[in-house]
Formats: C-alpha cells, sequence, structure tokens
C-alpha cells in the first residue's frame, strides 16, 4: 500500500499525542523517610521495598496456607523462614515473621492437641475451630501487610521475641 503525497503548502499532519498519566502520589510522611526505591520501582507504603513487603506476605499468607494444608501443624513454618532469611536484614520482615511466628506456633500446638483430643472421640469440635482461626487471622494479617501495616494478632502469645 502506498501513501498519496500530501499536496505541496499543506502541512504535514501531527502525529498523535502520547497519553499522559498522573504520577503515583508521594507516600505519606511518617517520621522517619524510606530509603529511595530502586529505578523503575515505586516503594509500597510501610516498606523501603518491593522485597520487604513480599517477605512479609510470605510470613502472613504463607503461614495460613501451610495452616489450611497441613491440617494446623505446619502453619508456623512459613513464618520462621522468612524470619531466617529476611530477619536480620529488615526489622520491618522480623515484626512480620514473628507476629506470624507467634500466632501460627500457637495455634499448630492447639491444633496438635486438637488431633489429641480428636482420637479420643472429643476434639471433633475443636480441630476445625484450630485450623479456621489459624487461617482466618493469617489471611487478615496478609492482607493488613499488603496495605503496610503490621497486624496484631487476637489469641496470639508472644512467646519469641
Amino acid at each position: 500500500m502506498s501513501e498519496t503525497p500530501t499536496p505541496p503548502g499543506t502541512p504535514d499532519p501531527e502525529p498523535p499525542a502520547a497519553p499522559q498519566y498522573d504520577a503515583p502520589p508521594p507516600p505519606p510522611v511518617t517520621g522517619s523517610t524510606p530509603p529511595p526505591p530502586i529505578a523503575g520501582q515505586v516503594a509500597p507504603v510501610g516498606y523501603a521495598n518491593q522485597d520487604e513487603k513480599m517477605w512479609a506476605l510470605i510470613a502472613h499468607f504463607g503461614g495460613a496456607g501451610a495452616a489450611l494444608i497441613s491440617g494446623g501443624w505446619l502453619g508456623w513454618v512459613p513464618p520462621l523462614i522468612a524470619m531466617l532469611v529476611k530477619g536480620n536484614e529488615s526489622p520491618t520482615v522480623r515484626a512480620h515473621a514473628l507476629a506470624a511466628l507467634n500466632f501460627q506456633g500457637l495455634w499448630a500446638i492447639v491444633s496438635v492437641l486438637s488431633y489429641v483430643l480428636f482420637c479420643a472421640f472429643i476434639g471433633f469440635f475443636t480441630l476445625p475451630v484450630a485450623i479456621l482461626i489459624a487461617v482466618i487471622f493469617g489471611v487478615v494479617a496478609g492482607l493488613k501487610a499488603n496495605e503496610g501495616t503490621l497486624y496484631s494478632y487476637p489469641l496470639s502469645v508472644s512467646v519469641i521475641k
């Protein structure tokens, strides 16, 4: 296909303008400013970078998923992994991982005791409740962590500090 030439004296057609996008809003000021994000990356609110946010979400959502899949026994494993991998590098990840580890560890113990009672035909009610509590509050904490806030788990004991 060949384009027809424009007649002499006619201005060339202007190319279409590139769409304009608004810049993301600056993060709220909270006493101390986090380090600047890597070029091309916007740091999420409450985190210094995307890596911190990912590990915080692994601690909370991973704990809830492991509790659901294992019947409540292994909900403490993902928060422990997050704490061991990034806990020494990031105080934010450490806080999220410790909160999730304390909560999931407690409810793993409750689940094990419920299994024992279940075998004695007494714990048919306590086992599903223990698993649901571990999963529901783990998901709620993960959603709060996604927003950049540290969730204070109810029904939890701070054993590990």
